[in-house]
């Protein structure tokens, strides 16, 4: 089968074996894969789980057709029409844990769309619901609000009740993009007085939540306007992994900072995080009320264009690479 792997200079479509599955595994014919921030910083040498065995298959998610299923598999047919995260979803055939698959959310829905939901949905799900907290009336900061996560982060605010919305990018022209997709304030990022905008919409008090996509130098200024007693959590480092922390303003104002990542989960974990996203929010993709605009398709074999478009920051949404078309 072809696939897309990681070679001695980044991506390379190669020919390589046909995967084969264990007990708890299902082989998905793919049809479409997102790609992730983590995918493009996996090629430029950074670790992020999502290479399968030997073969170094790129792709953390896949969307597809299930063409065999393993013995111990519950819930799933040959047949059935899915989404997946894990290793190795770059390629014409992804062995995918049976425990991280999920139905699409519409048989009417085309492949493509069904593939950009699956890692900004369960993403945004576990930061907001799970280790936000978040409650119907509170307000709320999407840091790196632009991004494909990003733009499902600002929608799933938006269906839980929040009262505000703060949006951020570093070019002002995304603006528009933001408020379409429910910020109600947005901020430009490479400004000194984002913070003052943030700080002076809520009486001086901060936001209730911060969803934090960038890091790096962010970590201090997403302190200074969080609410006392909020919360704080850290998904993503486009900015940088490391950077100053004031201890001291993190005590004064009582906030709770808390790191999130898929790659320390066990299957147990991921399980529940794939669950948990399914319960709260597939019906609300399948009723539109989330949507996730796809910036771009690329055919596999063109991979280099579609990593390159993302490193240059220029996509807004997804970009995705198809393998099989409908």
């Amino acid at each position: 089968m072809k696939a897309v792997i990681l070679g001695s200079k980044g991506a390379e479509t190669e020919d390589v074996e046909k995967p084969t599955i264990n007990e708890n595994q299902v082989l998905i014919e793919v049809y479409s894969s997102s790609i992730n921030r983590s995918d493009l910083l996996e090629t430029q040498g950074q670790s992020f789980g999502h290479l399968s065995s030997k073969l170094k298959v790129l792709g953390a998610t896949c969307c597809g057709k299930i063409v065999e299923v393993g013995k111990d598999v519950i819930g799933f047919s040959i047949g059935d029409k899915v989404v997946a995260q894990g290793a190795g979803g770059w390629a014409e055939f992804n062995a995918a844990d049976y425990r991280r698959v999920l139905p699409i959310p519409s048989n009417e829905m085309s492949f493509v769309q069904a593939g950009s939901y699956n890692s900004a949905v369960l993403t945004m799900h576990d930061a907001i619901v799970t280790n936000g907290l978040f409650n119907k009336g509170q307000t709320i900061l999407i840091q790196g609000a632009s991004s494909g996560v990003g733009l499902m982060g600002l929608q799933i605010a938006k269906f839980l009740g929040a009262k505000t919305i703060f949006g951020s990018t570093r070019d002002k022209r995304k603006f528009s993009i933001l408020k379409q997709y429910h910020a109600d304030i947005c901020v430009n990022i490479s400004k000194e007085n984002w913070q003052d905008i943030i700080l002076n919409a809520t009486g001086q008090q901060g936001v209730d939540l911060v969803i934090d996509q960038l890091s790096g130098p962010f970590g201090n200024a997403n302190l200074s306007i969080t609410k006392i007693g909020g919360r704080i959590i850290n998904v993503g480092r486009l900015s940088g992994q490391l950077g100053k922390f004031d201890f001291n303003k993190h005590a004064e104002r009582r906030i709770t900072f808390i790191g999130t990542t898929g790659r320390t989960r066990n299957i147990q974990e991921h399980q529940k995080v794939a669950n948990s996203a399914f319960n709260d929010l597939w019906g609300a993709i399948a009723s539109n009320h989330l949507k996730m605009p796809i910036d771009s398709q690329f055919h596999f074999e063109d991979v280099n264009k579609a990593l390159l478009r993302m490193e240059k920051n220029e996509h807004i949404g997804r970009i995705m690479l198809v393998f099989k078309q409908e």
